[in-house]
């Protein structure tokens, strides 16, 4: 029998035992030891972990068997070992959090069949390769689901049709309303912890970072663990979260399983809105509800898993019947027939106007761009109008790049920041170069300062004709 080893980092952690093919043998033998490191292997002397399911932050799962049961059952032994050099106050967090989840499991799995119940938590002192110290570690015992995410689905099979989503959300809905019901929140709802069983059933899994309800903002905060993508605006902040919180996180899986796409590029972070209709065909019930649910807003969204089902189940919305159009008494006066429009009459997208800020940008940018380039030029090039002309075509096109937002935003700053580099960079040791960390900025600043003046004096004077 291979019994896997679970301390952190063991070169050779897997350890095959002859005498424990034998069923008596397995179920008196008092303890087995890694060959490689010394580490304990039949964890709380009962569960022996035979394969690694995979590793995280805070530790490691592996796939475990039970020999105090007639068939060995098989289940899931959770080590809470955090990566990295933790303070002793993150220490501290992550060994709550890891608690947490035992408390909540033992809770909310023994009394949903769709949550896995906990079986064991408990703590382990082992001794290190160091003579005289020990090193700490905790286990949680749950039980195992024998099926695949809809992560690893996910990858397999490629995207889900609206009805294989809707059947998701028949069953995890009602999960999330339960655990909500008991004062609690997930927080971490995504396709990898949702599992659906050989039966086709669907269970919630890790509830390592969840989080209970309270009246108090402060005790309700965010301690910062939420997966990239899939949490709310509040959730990211570090504020207070709600039940719909929660189901943010399932309509963004939605999401996720309908386009097979990472969700943070189905997001217009420009506009800062969800931007899928143009890549997931749904019906308009379901891509109502999935807009609901994606307010940045908590309290625009619906307040309740029981609120989506209502929605969900509820008959669509017909669209509104036109009003008879009234006969006329007499014959139309004849129009003539359409004419089609000419290229040039076709209207064309129109670009949307810089704002004051982006005015701004613009003017600090190019002037210190102009003012850079003119002392580059002056110091490189010995001709006069070899330099003008090739400072007035620079600045033509960068001006020109603006206008067509080619570059715009934080483009402004990185250009501004690598051409001073460059211009350090081969002016070094030069007296030039103190000339080069002054007089652009300078120029910069007064071009902002005179565009600023410029555009108050526009809306005066816009402001005063609108009233006349």
């Amino acid at each position: 029998m291979e019994v896997c080893c679970t301390r952190p980092g063991c070169p050779r952690p897997l350890n095959h035992f002859n005498d424990l093919d034998d069923s008596e043998t397995l179920k008196t033998v008092s303890q087995k030891f890694c060959t490689t490191c010394g580490m304990p292997l039949i964890l709380a002397g009962r569960y022996l972990p035979i394969q690694l399911l995979g590793k995280g932050g805070f530790g490691a799962a592996f796939l475990a068997r039970d020999r105090y049961t007639p068939a060995m059952r098989q289940c899931v032994v959770k080590q809470f070992q955090p990566a990295g050099d933790l303070s002793a106050q993150q220490m501290a967090i992550a060994q709550q959090l890891f608690e947490r989840e035992a408390a909540v499991l033992e809770e909310l799995g023994n009394k949903h069949p769709q949550i896995p119940d906990l079986f064991a938590f408990f703590p382990l002192n082992v001794a290190t390769r160091q003579p005289g110290q020990e090193e700490k570690f905790f286990y949680l015992v749950q039980e195992f689901i024998d099926g695949r995410n809809l992560e690893q689905e996910l990858q397999q099979k490629g995207a889900f049709s609206e009805a294989e989503v809707l059947q998701v959300l028949e069953q995890i809905l009602p999960i999330l309303q339960f655990v909500h019901d008991r004062g609690s929140i997930h927080r971490d709802i995504k396709p990898s912890n949702i599992m659906r069983d050989r039966a086709g059933r669907f269970h919630l899994l890790d509830f390592g970072a969840v989080k209970q309800i309270t009246n108090t903002p402060q005790a309700a905060g965010s301690t910062g663990i939420y997966s990239q993508g899939f949490a709310p605006p509040e959730q990211m902040a570090g504020t207070q979260v709600y039940p719909s919180t929660d189901l943010y996180a399932l309509a963004v899986t939605c999401l996720n399983l309908l386009a097979n796409e990472d969700p943070k590029s189905l997001f217009d972070s420009y506009n800062n809105q969800w931007n899928w209709r143009s890549r997931i065909q749904v019906s308009p019930q379901l891509a109502q509800v999935l807009d609901r649910l994606l307010l940045s807003a908590p309290n625009q969204r619906f307040q309740s898993a029981q609120e989506v089902i209502a929605a969900l189940s509820s008959p669509p919305t017909p669209p509104p019947i036109p009003s008879p159009v009234p006969v006329p008494s007499q014959a139309p006066t004849p129009h003539p027939a359409p004419v089609a429009a000419t290229p040039a009459q076709v209207a064309r997208p129109h670009r949307a106007a810089f704002s004051t800020v982006e005015w701004l940008g613009i003017a600090g940018f190019t002037g210190y761009e102009a003012a850079l380039l003119a002392l580059v030029l002056d110091g490189w090039i010995a001709s006069p109008g070899i330099a003008m002309g090739l400072w007035g075509g620079a600045i033509g096109l960068l001006v020109y790049a603006q206008y067509r937002r080619w570059i715009e935003k934080f483009d402004l700053t990185i250009l501004a920041g690598i051409s001073l580099a460059i211009a350090a960079f081969v002016f070094r040791g030069s007296p030039l170069l103190g000339r080069l960390l002054i007089v652009p900025p300078l120029v910069g600043a007064a071009l902002i300062a005179i565009v600023a003046l410029f555009r108050l004096i526009y809306q005066l004077i816009a402001r005063f004709t609108q009233k006349n």
